[in-house]
């Protein structure tokens, strides 16, 4: 591993995670150790506790059946059995003066602790305490116990051989940790870099994405629920980019085949004025067809404009309750001139309300470009029939249906009709920019609703605008 990688290591998420589990792992450990050593220091001090109370108890039976005497003769044959440096004697008055002892030589550093002796006097029943020997490492338990009228007898101890069994229960413990949490160090690292596997393969497939591959994808594992997901997401986002791409080369390609007319025609034109000696009339003829050229460039360009911003959702809609019941017949009644000069008829069947949340205007522009696709490709002595109604399958969408008995659309083109510049076959070819249908349909997917298309070649077409209801609908239809 290089020095540019241990200094990069600790920055990665593998390694953070690796150390919050190994910390994790640790702290939890140790906590157990805790646990664990208070318990048995606790029932280690409590087994000795329990020892003593006994000695206590047997010494006291003695002294009442028997006498002081034999008391001290237990006293001595149980400290020579045990051993003199295990244990200690004392019988003591209640005053804390000492009148017999086992051999004190081991022990002579501890004396008598008088508040015990008046603890014990008050309490009457069992005091115990553990005291460290200056100098040495031994530490001993003491009990103090009332065995008869005035008589106290004090029994210490050794604890030397539970200091030993502790000690070696903290060094195992420390030694079986060590390895345990190297190990723990290694599972976490593992763990952490398999659960991090498709994370890196994410980012293998963006950087290959950068070096210009827009098809490469994610693979899915089905391994990991979370990565699943986010490579789902990942390749229906690259999807979605290699798709917007697409769309940009091919708009770029059409607005250079779609102005590379009009600009020729305008040039074409200026030539032709310089070449020849024209009066004023055809200076004037000139200038309003460079006009009339340059305006349909700018309405093809702020078409786009709009077009692409409202798709991006960077459009400045501004949502009111619509109803689009009155904003179609405002729109027949704008657009039934143009169809009666080409003879054909307009029938409308519409509720009094169909409410939606919407831009006014935008939807104003989407039902224009409908309606005059609609009367574009429908012949003369044709019929539309405008109908507004409540979805079936979606009480909750209200939609327009306009019908014509046009000239209809190949079912090849169907998927394609919504394309920017996109014209379907020459039989269709009655002018425009090929962006009133793209328009119509992206504001109708900013509303979060769409446009449904059915069409049969020499019957004609049925366009549906499709949105959600307004969330104060006036009217049910």
């Amino acid at each position: 591993m290089s020095f540019a990688t241990t200094i990069k290591l600790p920055r990665t998420l593998s390694f953070r995670l690796t150390l919050w589990y190994g910390a994790i792992f640790s702290l939890s450990a140790g906590l157990a150790f805790l646990f664990f050593y208070v318990l048995i220091t606790t029932h280690l001090k409590q087994r000795l506790d329990n020892r003593l109370s006994d000695k206590i108890a047997e010494f006291e039976a003695i002294y009442n059946l028997q006498g002081i005497e034999e008391v001290k003769a237990a006293m001595l044959i149980e400290s020579q059995a045990a051993g003199e440096k295990k244990v200690f004697f004392r019988l003591l008055y209640a005053s804390g003066v000492a009148f017999s002892s086992s051999n004190m030589s081991y022990w002579r550093q501890i004396g008598v602790n008088r508040r015990a002796v008046d603890r014990l006097i008050a309490e009457r029943g069992r005091v115990y305490e553990t005291v460290d020997l200056p100098g040495r490492s031994d530490r001993v338990r003491i009990g103090y116990g009332i065995i008869g009228r005035g008589i106290v007898v004090q029994l210490g101890y050794s604890l030397e051989s539970d200091t030993a069994f502790i000690a070696i229960f903290k060094k195992l413990f420390l030694i079986s940790m060590s390895v345990l949490i190297l190990i723990a160090v290694l599972v976490g690292w593992f763990m952490a870099r398999r659960a991090l596997s498709g994370v890196e393969a994410v980012t293998r497939t963006a950087r290959q994405i950068s070096e210009k591959d827009l098809g490469k994808r994610v693979p899915i594992t089905a391994r990991h629920e979370e990565i699943d997901r986010l490579a789902v997401t990942f390749n229906q986002m690259l999807d979605r980019i290699e798709k917007l791409v697409a769309g940009i080369r091919e708009m770029g390609d059409n607005i250079a085949h779609d102005l590379k007319s009009p600009v020729a025609r305008i040039r074409g034109m200026a030539e032709i004025s310089l070449s020849t000696d024209g009066g004023r009339n055809d200076l004037m003829a000139l200038a309003g067809s460079t006009i009339e050229e340059c305006d349909r460039l700018l309405d093809m360009i702020n078409t786009m404009l709009v077009i692409s911003k409202t798709e991006a959702g960077a459009g400045d809609m501004v949502t009111h309750p619509v109803n689009m019941a009155g904003m179609v017949r405002a729109a027949l009644a704008l657009f039934g001139p143009l169809a009666e000069d080409k003879g054909i008829s307009m029938d409308c069947d519409m509720p009094d309300a169909l409410m939606v949340d919407g831009d006014l205007r935008m939807l104003q522009r989407a039902m224009a470009n409908l309606l005059d696709n609609a009367i574009k490709y429908t012949p003369a002595g044709g019929k539309i029939d405008i109908c507004g109604f409540r979805d079936i399958k979606d009480s909750e969408r209200i939609n327009i249906s306009i019908r014509d008995n046009g000239i209809g659309i190949h079912s090849h083109e169907l998927s394609r009709i919504f394309d920017r510049f996109y014209r379907c076959d020459q039989s269709r070819a009655a002018g425009g920019s090929g962006l009133g249908l793209s328009l119509a349909a992206a504001i109708a997917r900013a509303h979060h609703g769409k446009i449904l298309v059915e069409s049969t070649p020499g019957k004609g077409s049925i366009f549906t605008l499709s949105l959600p209801e307004g969330k104060f609908a006036a009217t049910a239809c």
